[in-house]
């Protein structure tokens, strides 16, 4: 039976869904023989032979694979990518090297940013946290110079504009703010949001004209940091994978209400 490459490969362990359809547009994927650019790519897991980077990829194990879940403190310069570019330490390099299950990250922080991560090699799950029709909730500690006043804090709470590579811009989805301590010299900001593309907290508090020292994720739907240090990580428990594998859409609505405004379909979290 025929799937979406994405779909396969995701449930493979090779990386998310979205990012394997980066990796087809960018010329990495090979199918029987053939390198294919073009989405939709549809293929058999039980007949069809998958080459990536040069590496074939074995797609009849993916319905049988165990799945493995980690919670991640990831520090500052740690990249939450699979592909290394010289020297850089990638987030599964902080996994013991015995580990051999292929996993990546749900979502991404970019690579100054510090804080909660999630592992895992489980195609769909990482579909549903990671799409921004599904709304997982997110929250952020954020460091920032000087003291925003109410008013700026409003404006990005009711969201702001910010250009993208399409040249029409968009505006960020609203969000909550709460300072949570405040000087002359640096405030701190606790974020909370449902979507976020590439640095748009960081391009947010730019906007209004405070520049950002640090950010640390401290929750990603009902997983936080508790009892894991910087640096270091531990395996979800049986009862948080379940909570993860419920419908994010259902425990949505039920919190924020029939008549709550849908999210557009278009982003991953990259803050």
């Amino acid at each position: 039976m025929k799937e979406r490459i994405q779909k396969v490969l995701a449930n493979a362990g090779v990386d998310s869904r979205r990012k394997i359809e980066e990796m087809v547009r960018q010329g990495r994927v090979n199918v029987n023989g053939k390198t294919v650019w073009d989405l939709p790519i549809l293929i058999d897991p039980a007949t069809d032979k998958v080459v990536i980077d040069g590496q074939p990829i074995r797609l009849k194990a993916a319905s049988a694979q165990r799945h493995h879940y980690f919670i991640l403190n990831k520090p500052s310069g740690v990249y939450s990518t699979n592909v290394a570019q010289g020297a850089q330490v990638r987030a599964i390099d902080l996994l013991p090297k015995t580990f051999r299950a292929r996993l990546y990250p749900v979502g991404r922080l970019d690579a100054e940013s510090k804080g909660l991560l999630l592992l895992t090699n489980d195609g769909e799950l990482t579909h549903k946290l990671t799409h921004a029709r599904f709304g997982v909730p997110k929250a952020y500690r954020a460091v920032v110079e000087g003291l925003p006043n109410e008013r700026m804090l409003a404006q990005l709470e009711e969201g702001v504009w910010l250009a993208d590579k399409s040249g029409k811009g968009f505006k960020t989805p609203r969000c909550k703010i709460r300072i949570t301590h405040r000087s002359p010299r640096q405030s701190v900001l606790e974020i909370s949001l449902r979507e976020g593309r590439n640095l748009q907290l960081r391009r947010m508090l730019a906007k209004i004209g405070h520049k950002v020292r640090e950010i640390t994720r401290t929750r990603f739907g009902p997983l936080t940091l508790d009892g894991v240090a910087p640096g270091k990580f531990r395996p979800l428990t049986p009862k948080e994978i379940r909570i993860l594998q419920k419908s994010p859409m259902q425990r949505r609505a039920k919190s924020a209400g029939p008549d709550a405004p849908r999210q557009p379909d278009d982003a991953e979290d990259k803050t």
